[in-house]
């Protein structure tokens, strides 16, 4: 358990536009390293210095804002704008990789950006369209709001946009065979969503021309913000969105308020985000009460190797919240802990329940993978549990779209699965039982 491990590939990861959840479990394997600073947000953004740590002292005097030139950038590089804060339109309580404050005439944005060989942060002030920006963000990108044609480049963005009804904003996306929102399909067969590549293939030319307020991009190790610079020399603003990066299941949906603020929606989000959570911390309650706590394996192995998610994933804080017992709970890694059959398997030959396999359907695609697999309790007793139940039928798994915002849903299927003395009424909805 507490050995060095090799990270290869994430069991709590969505699947995105732009990378495979290989090259995407390499970087939060690289981002994990930072684990501490993003824990501290607080300090990290805090208007002063007072009361913060050692380390977050030593972070701010680290600072830079490495965005380049951009046509967009606010003009004025004088200190940042007098003016007085206003009343907070949105709280955050629970996600640690940015924060939003209000103005009297704009908002500012500050994502933590852990993608670069330095950790700064990365600024953006939003203004109500056709006026000009503040003084004092010289580096900072201006982003006209509400905004009304936003490309996307992960499930995930499109969950957040769909949260609040707002999918019709998505005018172009990476790759269509991800997107279940059925707004979004729609658009796609009329010709008013593009496809605008993915990776080192993304159509720069074509994202020029459709001339969006905002590109929203994935950060990565593996894509520096850098890359995008012929769209911000072009003047179009492009936000890096890491909320793939938190740990817990309600600080990853948060930032679905990140894109309230870009639409003017903050009181519509606040309503539906708040009832959600009530419902969230109502089920993490229930699950707390059960007499019993199921064991749990995750996953299967991919090319010879299982890969599951340490103690510092919020899988497991899903796992925790529904009264379940995770082997690997209290094991920190760098990423999602790569293990052998023969490491797993003792854990998994006891484990009552096993859930989240990929995309297999059925008990036999299980068997025929590996026949070792058989022996589990897991699978004799029929406990097998794959979160694959809402696949459409070009392989887009809702899963990864609408339960990234919605995690009181997936806490309610894992409750239903594992406890279902608590929820005898609940249909599973991301889940289903594989026969």
């Amino acid at each position: 358990m507490g050995r060095s491990v090799t990270v290869n590939k994430s069991e709590d990861l969505p699947y995105n536009f732009i990378y495979s959840p290989l090259s995407a479990e390499r970087q939060r394997a690289d981002m994990k390293k930072n684990r501490l600073l993003h824990q501290g947000r607080k300090e990290f953004f805090g208007p002063s210095t007072t009361g913060l740590s050692s380390l977050g002292i030593f972070l701010i005097s680290m600072w830079f804002l490495g965005l380049g030139s951009c046509k967009q950038a606010a003009r004025s590089a004088s200190p940042a704008s007098k003016e007085a804060a206003a009343a907070a339109k949105t709280k955050l309580v629970h996600s640690k990789g940015f924060t939003i404050d209000y103005f009297e005439h704009y908002k500012l944005v500050r994502i933590i950006n852990r993608f670069s060989d330095k950790t700064d942060t990365l600024q953006y002030v939003l203004v109500p369209r056709g006026t000009p920006p503040p003084s004092g963000y010289a580096n900072a990108q201006v982003i006209q709001i509400p905004i009304q044609k936003i490309v996307v480049t992960s499930s995930m963005h499109v969950g957040m946009a769909d949260f609040m009804g707002s999918a019709d904003v998505i005018a172009g996306l990476a790759e269509a065979k991800y997107v279940t929102c059925s707004t979004v399909r729609k658009n796609l067969a009329a010709g008013k969503v593009a496809e605008v590549g993915n990776g080192s293939e993304m159509n720069y030319e074509m994202i020029i021309a459709m001339k969006p307020d905002l590109v929203m991009t994935m950060g990565s190790v593996i894509a520096p913000f850098s890359r995008y610079e012929p769209l911000t020399s072009a003047g179009i603003p492009v936000m890096m969105n890491a909320e793939w990066l938190e740990t817990d299941p309600l600080g990853r949906s948060e930032w679905v308020k990140l894109m309230a603020a870009l639409l003017n929606k903050e009181e519509t989000v606040n309503e539906q985000f708040e009832a959600m959570e009530k419902e969230y911390n109502r089920l993490k309650e229930l699950g707390a009460k059960a007499s019993r706590h199921p064991a749990v394996v995750v996953g299967m192995p991919f090319k010879g190797t299982w890969h599951v998610p340490d103690g510092d994933s919020y899988l497991t804080r899903f796992l925790e919240d529904a009264g379940a017992r995770y082997h690997w709970s209290d094991v920190i890694s760098t990423g999602s802990l790569a293990l052998n059959f023969e490491t797993v398997a003792p854990v998994a030959l006891n484990a009552d329940f096993w859930i989240n396999m990929g995309t297999v359907q059925s008990k036999a695609e299980i068997a025929a993978a590996d026949p070792r697999y058989t022996a589990f309790r897991a699978y004799q007793q029929g406990a097998l549990y794959n979160n694959n139940k809402r696949t459409n039928d070009i392989g887009a798994n809702d899963y990864w779209e609408s339960g990234a915002v919605n995690p009181a849903r997936i806490l309610a299927d894992l409750v239903k699965i594992f406890h279902p003395e608590l929820m005898p009424d609940h249909q599973l909805y991301y889940y289903q039982q594989l026969q």
